[in-house]
């Protein structure tokens, strides 16, 4: 390596201070639970930022931990050891009292099984957590509940009951009372499980509007559909979260693969206009960029022809480690300073195989990479 980085490590770096625009942020988070069996880490040390209005997915396979993460954000569970600030307050250190107040003020929640009460109008559904918080008036909670109902298509259903309802109709309902208290977090435990595509997307519709008000909508799913009109997606494996840039750069590995390259990938600082790469120098990693950006340039030099411009979750060095050549452009750091995970060739090469379908898209990337170099090369 010619670059000459700020740092290099191994071990993810510590969890930054909470910030004012930070919704959510968690620091080292662990819950282990125990029975006779023994004790059970189910979240591993969890550091995780969410920023005031994101609309966020939170993806993984069964026992993954994405649930206890939600019951840790939502104040439901108790964190064994690490701390969990929401919207400025420091939810395991205040009473459980003090917390279910703060939860019916701050925070929405959208369950997969609705849970509206059958004895209730949909429009007393709605207004319960009003009367729960005393929040407004009482003679202004039925017509807030009325435009609620309105933003999700229902005020000509105001005074059923749900059970006279689809199960789509049921699921918009609990949209509309998990925004009764003007929350600003939306939390949304699978919230399409039972219904169609088109139900889901209309969903997701009014989920878009509500984050263009400002909201801020945490959203746990199976359903890959969805992730693809959120702004973020947070992938977590084994009680432990993937990195976003992985995820990003490498979508369609297994998350297995994905985890392995987040423990064992090594993460280093560049200062801006360092030299990552030289021409025809030997490759022995790949790069991934997790902050900032890279120039690819075809010759060496601060004058040499621009290539590409690479930004953060775009990935260099493949197209050497596949086939097996030096360098073919020299890269080095843009303007600023450019964080990347590095991981080694025969790891690399070893998970490629082992993932056919990320195999042919990268091969993809590397074809159109080289003609578009080629090209650029002749101009």
């Amino acid at each position: 390596m010619t670059a000459h980085p700020l740092s290099a490590k191994t071990a993810p770096p510590q969890a930054a201070p909470s910030q004012p625009d930070d919704m959510i942020r968690l620091q080292r988070v662990v819950k282990t639970y125990k029975n006779a069996a023994g004790e059970f880490r189910v979240l591993k040390g969890l550091d995780l930022q969410i920023r005031r209005g994101e609309f966020v997915a939170i993806v993984g396979k069964s026992g993954s931990g994405k649930s206890t993460l939600l019951n840790m954000i939502t104040g439901i569970d108790h964190p064994t050891g690490g701390r969990v600030v929401v919207n400025g307050t420091d939810i395991y250190s205040i009473t459980e009292s003090q917390r279910s107040l703060w939860r019916g003020k701050n925070l929405g929640i959208v369950f997969q099984f609705f849970q509206l009460l059958p004895m209730l109008t949909l429009l007393e559904n709605v207004m319960l957590p009003m009367d729960y918080v005393e929040l407004y008036d009482f003679d202004e909670r039925g017509a807030r509940a009325m435009e609620l109902l309105e933003l999700v298509g229902l005020s000509d259903q105001a005074n059923k009951l749900p059970l006279a309802l689809s199960t789509g109709q049921q699921q918009m309902t609990a949209i509309a009372r998990a925004m009764a208290t003007d929350p600003p977090l939306i939390v949304a435990d699978e919230p399409t499980g039972n219904l169609d595509s088109k139900t889901a997307s209309r969903m997701i519709d009014v989920f878009d509007q509500l984050v263009r008000r400002g909201k801020t909508i945490v959203m746990v799913t199976h359903d890959p559909s969805l992730t693809a009109r959120t702004s973020r997606t947070i992938i977590i494996a084994d009680g432990e979260l993937i990195d976003e840039s992985i995820v990003r750069a490498l979508p369609l590995l297994r998350h297995r693969h994905m985890l392995e390259m987040t423990r064992d990938a090594k993460r280093m600082t560049v200062r801006p206009g360092e030299v990552i790469l030289d021409c025809n120098q030997a490759v022995d990693n790949l790069y991934i960029i997790a902050s900032g950006s890279v120039n690819v340039m075809q010759t060496g030099g601060s004058h040499g022809r621009l290539l590409a411009h690479l930004k953060a979750g775009e990935l260099f060095g493949e197209i050497e480690l596949l086939r097996g050549g030096r360098a073919i452009a020299c890269v080095r750091a843009g303007t600023h300073p450019v964080d990347l995970l590095t991981f080694p060739r025969a790891d690399f090469l070893r998970i490629i195989g082992e993932s056919p379908i990320t195999a042919e898209a990268l091969e993809k990337i590397v074809q159109d990479r080289l003609e578009e170099h080629r090209v650029k090369s002749k101009a």
